[in-house]
């Protein structure tokens, strides 16, 4: 059942206000009034003692030796906004709460750091874990109890219960928090591998047909529900499909690309994907839009393009950036975060997917004679209908297919297409739109930043690369300290929170890929200089594996490793990633061994759940296969690199110079008056070559 409830205070912090209106006052206002996170914002003016994760607020916990609670959420999260309502908007509620506890919110988006910790204590307390997180902790933050989505009565009596067990035997609290502590702990040991290092076809065969195993064959995916999009998932099976032309594996993620882009998870009229699907067609989405989900899913389609040339994927990028351009770019080119699932629907009520939904009847008026058609090409029908009388667009055939049945022209189907879309868009940017998490994330800007470059690495679209070059800068200019390091966030100028290992992993890569479209030398410096810094006051040199937060933070119950692929691939990955690229570029031994190491120890774990560990094994084949770096040196070089990228080849990198240059993939290699394409794997290079399709037939899938 769907939750349906009354907008109290987020319209006034969401909203303009007019000059002549009187200010708004509030019964209630915390200390989360001068944060800057919406997620935060929005609970500021509950009754609630809520204050800020920081020193301050834990010195006091300890100071009253208090409990405290942690309650972890973000802007787009629906259940959090259930849970606002049902228990921290109560004033009984309130009062349990400030009486007994130091309330602590935190937006998890802001500080995954501190999430990553309590989430760990709650998936080892419960088994399962999500959002709203909710955690008792001692006064020295060490989690005692903890869960998710609790109803009001449930969360009253749990918390009663705490408090007086904590007054009445605190000793047994204590115990537990030691015995948790060092679960917790435990969960992100990276086990170090001695054994020398033997990366084979034959084990990522293995990994493969193993997972091949929970492949939904019908609708792609996995074969369950609910069903997220997992891009780094299909990067590595589109390549390995590639590299082994292996036909059946490319089916699979052809399949799961088309069923994603026909589904009801895309937003068929602005574009854009919505963050999973709660049913095994990928029908009815969770709809609330999150930026890193987009932003892979570009690199996703653009490299299934590039490989494929079908349409639909050079459709869903377009729609898709522009999408991101008209809802979630700034002025100075940053991206925001996300977009709610719920926004108002037409009783004045917060309803997860209002903005998105329609009747049949409302489309009956709309569309007129045109909604026969329309209704059958995207199924409001029995297989399209949600609830409530509502219908999510959703795909069922190609467009070519849907053209023949229906005895028309796909140029006339294309035009019918392009008319309902327009319509339809105008009359849905006439309703209340979902809320706005407009805070900037440097690892999420990253991950769209690579988006904007390899869509123009595909596509050519001049636009892209002025996107990406925007973004890039204003990482560069607000978001890059003088001592090297990276903040995490930004928001109306300010930048608060020290960056952690994913802003540095995903800027390193997206500026990599920026240098290889545009051959600016200053993209791939920043991006080694970025490196140095993270083995400064990232790297474990026990493990060979990088913490997730810098040695210049202050210390949580545990320093985390994050080393397992999820949604976003995890940020040990991504580096490893990084240092055998920089390795090539710079020829520098030590990166090239630590991502070997880093490797290593990680293929303990792979073959139990090789789709959790699908980026590690995109660099598994960097070992396995050939590796090609391809340096363009002249005059010319520029056009080459162009017409190079046209081409789906993700097992190389590319240095390019119009001059003499002292890198080591270039130096010694221009010559006046020439532009020469040089192709070498393991050191040894062929003899150059002046043609891009001669330098192509230099390097083999293989």
């Amino acid at each position: 059942m769907k939750h349906l409830y009354l907008l109290v205070v987020f319209i006034v912090l969401f909203s303009c206000t007019s000059k002549s209106s009187k200010p708004m006052t509030h019964k209630y206002t915390n200390a989360l009034i001068n944060e800057t996170s919406p997620y935060l914002l929005q609970h500021a003016h509950n009754p609630v003692n809520w204050q800020p994760w920081n020193s301050k607020t834990l010195n006091q916990a300890k100071t009253e030796n208090k409990l405290v609670l942690i309650s972890i959420g973000y802007a787009a999260c629906h259940w959090c906004h259930v849970m606002e309502h049902e228990s921290f908007e109560d004033s009984l509620v309130a009062q349990t709460m400030n009486t007994n506890y130091i309330n602590i919110k935190i937006d998890r988006e802001e500080r995954p750091d501190v999430d990553q910790v309590y989430m760990n204590a709650v998936q080892l307390m419960t088994g399962q874990g999500g959002w709203p997180l909710n955690i008792v902790a001692l006064p020295d933050g060490r989690p005692v109890w903890g869960g998710t989505y609790f109803k009001k009565e449930q969360w009253i009596s749990a918390l009663n219960q705490i408090a007086e067990l904590y007054k009445s035997n605190p000793e047994k609290l204590h115990e537990y928090a030691n015995k948790l502590e060092q679960g917790i702990k435990s969960m992100d040991v990276v086990a170090t591998n001695n054994n020398k290092p033997d990366f084979n076809k034959t084990f990522i065969n293995n990994a493969v047909k193993k997972w091949s195993n929970s492949f939904d064959k019908h609708y792609g995916g996995t074969n369950r529900a609910p069903k997220f999009m997992m891009p780094n998932n299909y990067q590595f099976l589109l390549r390995y499909a590639y590299q082994n032309n292996n036909q059946d594996i490319l089916n699979f993620v052809n399949l799961t690309l088309t069923k994603m882009a026909y589904g009801g998870l895309y937003d068929h009229i602005g574009g854009g994907f919505s963050r999973y699907s709660v049913d095994i067609k990928w029908h009815v989405p969770h709809f609330e839009k999150m930026l890193y989900d987009n932003a892979q899913l570009v690199s996703l389609y653009a490299d299934a393009y590039q490989l494929t040339k079908n349409k639909l994927y050079k459709n869903v990028i377009t729609e898709t950036l522009n999408y991101v351009n008209n809802e979630m770019t700034t002025k100075n080119g940053a991206f925001y975060s996300s977009l709610d699932a719920d926004s108002l629907n037409k009783n004045n009520e917060l309803e997860e997917g209002a903005f998105y939904v329609w009747t049949k009847q409302e489309l009956e008026h709309i569309l007129k004679e045109d909604f026969l058609l329309f209704s059958n090409y995207y199924n409001v029908n029995d297989f399209g209908f949600w609830e409530h009388n509502n219908y999510v667009l959703i795909k069922n055939e190609d467009d070519n297919a849907f053209a023949e049945k229906h005895n028309i022209s796909i140029e006339a189907l294309q035009s019918y297409k392009t008319k309902w879309k327009q319509t339809l868009l105008e009359i849905r940017n006439k309703r209340p739109k979902p809320r706005l998490d407009d805070k900037t994330l440097t690892s999420w800007n990253a991950l769209m930043l690579k988006a904007y470059v390899d869509a123009y690495r595909v596509l050519g679209e001049e636009t892209y690369l002025a996107s990406a070059e925007k973004n890039a800068n204003f990482i560069l200019n607000n978001q890059l300290q003088n001592d090297g390091s990276l903040f995490h966030n930004y928001k109306n100028g300010k930048s608060s929170i020290n960056g952690f290992l994913e802003d540095y992993a995903t800027t390193i890569e997206a500026f990599i890929a920026l240098y290889e479209v545009t051959g600016e030398e200053k993209w791939l410096k920043t991006s080694r200089d970025l490196t140095n810094y993270t083995f400064d006051f990232f790297f474990d040199k026990t493990s060979n594996m990088f913490f997730f937060t810098s040695s210049k933070d202050e210390a949580l119950v545990s320093r985390s490793v994050e080393y397992r692929d999820n949604v976003i691939a995890a940020s040990n990955s991504i580096m490893a990633n990084n240092l055998f690229r920089l390795s090539h570029y710079f020829d520098n031994e030590y990166f090239y061994n630590t991502a070997t190491n880093m490797l290593n120890n990680v293929t303990l774990e792979m073959q139990d759940y090789p789709s959790g560990y699908s980026n590690w094994l995109n660099l598994m084949l960097n070992y396995t296969h050939p590796y090609y770096e391809v340096a363009l040196v002249g005059n010319e070089a520029h056009k080459q690199l162009t017409e190079l990228n046209k081409n789906y080849l993700p097992n190389k990198l590319i240095a390019v110079s119009k001059y003499e240059n002292s890198m080591p993939l270039l130096k010694n290699r221009f010559t006046p008056d020439k532009t020469l394409i040089y192709v070498c794997v393991n050191k040894s290079c062929k003899l150059p070559v002046s043609k891009t399709k001669e330098a192509l037939k230099l390097i083999t899938k293989q």
